[in-house]
C-alpha cells in the first residue's frame, strides 16, 4: 500500500528539465532534501560542485527519502564553470543584490525562459549557492539572469532545499499534468424533481411544528429556505441524507436509548391503555394500537435498556445481528436477530394476556 504520496506502483515522471546545481553545499541532509524535492516534481539531473563532506554521502541518501536515483545519477565537479560550461542558459538563485547588470526574475518567470530552451533540446541550468553566504560575485557572473524570491526583507534566508523546491515547484507547474487527483463524483447532481420533494417534506414539517411565524413572512422564509439549498448545489446523495435527518428529527429516536418522551410512569400508564385495548374491537383499530406499542418501545424501562446494552456490548452476543424494533410479518418485536432466528418480546411482569398478544 502506498504511503504518504509515495506510490511506486506509478510511473516516474521523466522529462527534459534543467539541471540543479549545488555549489559547495556543506551537509549531506541538505543535497539529499535537495534530491527529494527535484524527485517531487520531475527533475532529475543533479551536479554538485565540491561538496564540503564528500561524496558520495551516505546522510544524503538517507535524507532524500527514496529519491535515489537523483543522487546516483548526481554529477561532480570541481568548480562552477565546469559543472556549467555546457549549458547555452544559466540562471543564479541568491538572495542578495549583487549589483550586476543582469535579468532579475522569478521563479515563475525563470521558468517560462527555461521552458522553451529545455523543449529544443538545450541544456540549462539553474545555480544554488553555499547554505552560509550563497554564491561570490564571480560566480553569479557566469550566470545569465539572477532568480530571486518574493520575501520578507528581514529574513531573506532561505534552506538550500526549501529555494530548489520553489524554482522545481514553478518548473513543474509549466510542464507537468497538472494536480495528480481531483474531488471524486460519488453521486449525481439531485435533478429538481428530487429537490422539490425534498422542500415539499422539510416545509411540511416546519409547518407542523409552527415555524413559520408570523404567517405573513411565511412565503419570505420558504423562499430564504430554499435559496440556502440552491446554493449548495447538493447531490442526489446530499438530498437523501438530509430528507433522512428531516425524518429522524421528525419522528423521533428509535430503540432502547435513553432520551424518550415518556417517564417510568408515562410508560406503565401506557401499558395499561394498550392492555385495556386488547386487540382491538373493529379492524381501523389496530393502527392505533400499534402506534401506542411502537412509542413504548421508544421509551424502554431501566431493564430494558440493561437488556440492550448487554446484548450489544457483551462479547458473547456483540455482533450477533441483534436490532431494536424489527417488524416481523404484522407483528412489531422488541429485539430480533435474523441471523440466529430469534424474536424477543420483553414483556413485564404485571403486564396481562391482552397486552402481550400486540
Amino acid at each position: 500500500m502506498p504511503g504518504a504520496g509515495t506510490d511506486k506502483t506509478k510511473t516516474w515522471v521523466v522529462a527534459p528539465g534543467p539541471v540543479i546545481v549545488l555549489v559547495e553545499p556543506q551537509i549531506g541532509e541538505n543535497i539529499g532534501a535537495a534530491a527529494r524535492v527535484m524527485a517531487n516534481f520531475g527533475l532529475s539531473r543533479l551536479r554538485l560542485v565540491k561538496p564540503r563532506q564528500g561524496w558520495p554521502n551516505p546522510k544524503a541518501h538517507m535524507m532524500a527519502a527514496g529519491a535515489d536515483r537523483v543522487l546516483e545519477g548526481a554529477e561532480l565537479f570541481d568548480d562552477l564553470a565546469s559543472a556549467i560550461a555546457d549549458c547555452s542558459f544559466v540562471a543564479a538563485c541568491t538572495a542578495r543584490a549583487h549589483d550586476q547588470a543582469k535579468p532579475v526574475v522569478s521563479p515563475e518567470a525563470a521558468a517560462e525562459r527555461l521552458a522553451p530552451l529545455v523543449a529544443a533540446g538545450e541544456t540549462t541550468a539553474v545555480v544554488f549557492g553555499r547554505e552560509r553566504n550563497g554564491l561570490e560575485n564571480d560566480e553569479v557572473g557566469l550566470a545569465d539572469a539572477i532568480v530571486t524570491f518574493p520575501v520578507n526583507p528581514a529574513f531573506a534566508s532561505l534552506n538550500l532545499a526549501q529555494a530548489v523546491a520553489l524554482v522545481s515547484y514553478e518548473w513543474f507547474k509549466r510542464t507537468g499534468s497538472g494536480l495528480p487527483f481531483a474531488m471524486p463524483v460519488r453521486s449525481d447532481p439531485a435533478p429538481k424533481e428530487q429537490i422539490h420533494a425534498f422542500f415539499t417534506n422539510l416545509e411540511r414539517e416546519l409547518e407542523a411544528v409552527e415555524f413559520f411565524r408570523p404567517p405573513e413572512k411565511r412565503e419570505t422564509m420558504t423562499i430564504n429556505l430554499r435559496n440556502i439549498f440552491s446554493r449548495m448545489q447538493p447531490s442526489r446523495q446530499d438530498i437523501q441524507t438530509l430528507h433522512g435527518v428531516i425524518m429522524a428529527i421528525a419522528e423521533g429516536r428509535k430503540g432502547p436509548a435513553r432520551g424518550g418522551v415518556l417517564d417510568g410512569d408515562e410508560a406503565s400508564l401506557l401499558r395499561k391503555l394498550l392492555a385495556e385495548h386488547g386487540d382491538g374491537r373493529v379492524p381501523s383499530e389496530r393502527g392505533p394500537v400499534r402506534g401506542l406499542s411502537r412509542l413504548l418501545r421508544r421509551n424502554p424501562t431501566e431493564a430494558e435498556r440493561a437488556l440492550w446494552t448487554a446484548l450489544v456490548a457483551d462479547r458473547r452476543f456483540a455482533g450477533r445481528g441483534f436490532k431494536r424494533q424489527v417488524p416481523v410479518g404484522p407483528h412489531i418485536a422488541d429485539l430480533v436477530s435474523f441471523p440466529l432466528r430469534v424474536v424477543i418480546d420483553i414483556a413485564p411482569p404485571e403486564e396481562p394476556a391482552e397486552a402481550a398478544q400486540i
